[in-house]
């Protein structure tokens, strides 16, 4: 290291928890990171061979360094959670919200009223939430609403003025929704009966209030007032409805956190389930935007940090689908099997959705980055050196041995590009020989294209195994081109993806994206391949019929097809049809000639 002042700061940092930033030398905050060992983590990002660009890129401008020395690895993950959001490092992930959430806020006061706000305000006042969509707070307001009679009004409903009746009840009260506590028709211990319910309801549990409804039910009935009990029972109905609908897993599972990650080379998705008595009472989905190729575990660590202080919970237990290390006061449960595994999964199935919902937004929002993921991702998964902005796909169509032809489709930047596609004729090969066919294609392709000085591709697919693909880079071997563009071939039967000299396939996942791509530019291929076929077929068997008659030319073919529309309805016409079209002489040699026949 040629900085004498750096060196000196990594001798004397301490071996104990905390917090370290990077400053480049104007002096501005470019990295926050934690470690359980201060002096060997920073140490190693000077003393280490870093694969990913950008960390090396990292290291250069660090002019100066900063430390925080911190008593727990929990108090560490706070204090990097919050430098991150404050200062918004450009090397670090991007934590932003800028969104104010809803909140439930039962108000501090006498017979409290419960309503949703935005503002939290330090009076004494308790909230639950805060909640990612307000159709939840309603719906659950709604829910209250529908199962507790509570006041509106913002009264200041102290005893003193009650009983000096400075209040009268309102329309609520004649509709049912109030009990009238502002005349003294409620008591204040009746009303907080309720609150106390509700605040449970909040937090998941519905037991205790399903088990005062139906103690309440039977008291009526008992008591022969059915229309009172048949009110409650409605009530019952409500809640059960609606605790079934929440109630994912076994009621047991209660105030847990769940974390699941998906991510992919530029991004990092990390959704949040919180669980009580069953219930799922909050999901959130957190995308991250990667800055040094951070790893899974490094992502997910940050974001339960980040999702456990931004949505106030205080889970003893988490969920998660490997080991992470975030503090001591947490239990860390990776789930295998049973009703932990479903919560888990489910967690991670609304990670992807997210994913590909988020995919769906960015190919109508921002096209190019679509592209440019797409494009990284080919990259990675295929092995290749460069992205493949420029695909080439080949495919022979040879049905019976009749007329083979040949078909190259292009994509650029994972679109099909119309305007490049080609057709082939096979012209030097005779009979249904398919390796030969392609050899013949894929020399006469880059053959031209050098001929031409235009650009080759970044990545040629044949459709085909071990075979086709041999007969291609023969071709490439002849053209000099070698090494020069990657080459794969893809087996129908399998999706076996074949390199040269490489006697074991590649198999991709049957749901990545860049296996349906390639699948798209073989579909495409063999579609265009057939069309031609089809179409060169076809014509070859009217010019056969119809050219062998003699005094019949290709303009007289060409009015008759116009008229007819095919050749069987020609040898079917009469023979004042055929004259109205081409004239009486000729219209005699067609109909002699297939009435002959």
């Amino acid at each position: 290291m040629d900085n004498p002042a750096l060196n000196i700061q990594l001798q004397t940092l301490p071996n104990q928890p905390g917090v370290y930033q990077y400053y480049d030398k104007e002096g501005t905050i470019i990295y926050v990171g934690k470690a359980k060992n201060l002096k060997k983590r920073v140490t190693s990002y000077f003393t280490k061979t870093h694969e990913n660009g950008k960390t090396r890129v990292l290291v250069k401008k660090i002019a100066n360094i900063k430390h925080i020395v911190v008593d727990t690895e929990t108090d560490a993950l706070l204090l990097e959670n919050n430098l991150i959001k404050k200062h918004q490092p450009r090397y670090n992930v991007l934590l932003k919200d800028d969104k104010s959430y809803p909140w439930i806020c039962i108000k501090k006061e006498h017979f409290p009223r419960v309503f949703s706000t935005r503002r939290i305000i330090k009076d004494g006042s308790e909230y639950f939430g805060p909640y990612t969509s307000v159709k939840t707070v309603y719906t659950l307001l709604d829910l209250i609403k529908g199962l507790y009679s509570l006041r509106t009004c913002n009264y200041h409903l102290s005893e003193e003025k009650i009983q000096a009746g400075k209040y009268k009840v309102c329309l609520e009260y004649h509709l049912g929704n109030c009990k009238g506590g502002c005349e003294g028709l409620e008591t204040e211990q009746e009303y907080n009966e309720s609150i106390k319910a509700i605040k449970e309801i909040l937090k998941g549990n519905f037991k205790d209030s399903l088990s005062q409804f139906k103690t309440q039910m039977k008291e009526f009935a008992e008591q022969t007032k059915f229309e009172e009990a048949q009110k409650i029972k409605e009530k019952i109905d409500v809640l059960e409805n609606y605790q079934a609908k929440s109630t994912i897993v076994n009621p047991k599972i209660s105030n847990v956190d769940v974390f699941t990650i998906m991510s992919d080379e530029s991004y990092g998705y990390i959704n949040f389930l919180q669980l009580s008595y069953g219930s799922i009472i909050r999901s959130h989905t957190l995308e991250i935007k990667k800055k040094l190729d951070e790893s899974d575990k490094a992502l997910l660590e940050l974001a339960i940090t980040e999702l456990r202080q931004r949505f106030n919970s205080n889970s003893k237990e988490i969920y998660v689908p490997f080991k992470v290390d975030i503090g001591e006061d947490i239990k860390v449960t990776v789930p295998q099997l049973g009703d932990k595994k479903h919560i888990l999964d489910l967690s991670l199935r609304n990670a992807k959705y997210f994913r590909m919902d988020r995919f769906k937004q960015m190919k109508i929002v921002d096209p190019d980055r679509h592209a440019n993921r797409i494009m990284a991702q080919m990259k990675a998964d295929l092995r290749l050196s460069e992205e493949p902005r420029h695909i080439e796909c080949f495919d022979n169509s040879n049905i019976q041995g009749t007329n083979p032809v040949a078909a190259c489709v292009v994509f650029k930047n994972g679109k099909p590009s119309k305007k490049d596609y080609r057709h082939f004729n096979i012209k030097t090969v005779e009979g249904p020989d398919d390796f030969a066919s392609m050899e013949e294609v894929v020399f006469r392709r880059y053959k031209r294209l050098i001929d031409e000085k235009q650009p080759l591709p970044h990545l040629i697919i044949i459709d085909g195994g071990k075979g086709q693909l041999s007969s291609a880079i023969k071709s490439l071997d002849a053209l000099n081109l070698r090494g020069k563009i990657a080459i794969v071939g893809i087996a129908k039967r399998l999706e076996e993806l074949f390199y040269p000299n490489d006697p074991i396939p590649l198999y991709l996942d049957k749901k990545s994206e860049t296996l349906k791509i390639i699948q798209q530019l073989r579909n495409e291929a063999h579609r265009f391949g057939i069309e031609h076929h089809r179409n060169k077929r076809s014509k070859s068997a009217l010019n056969t019929e119809l050219e062998t008659i003699s005094g019949v030319g290709d303009k007289t073919i060409v009015e008759l097809l116009k008229h007819f529309k095919s050749a069987k309805r020609i040898s079917n016409a009469k023979l004042d049809e055929l004259e109205a079209v081409v004239g009486v002489s000729r219209a005699e040699k067609i109909y002699n000639f297939y009435h002959e026949k």
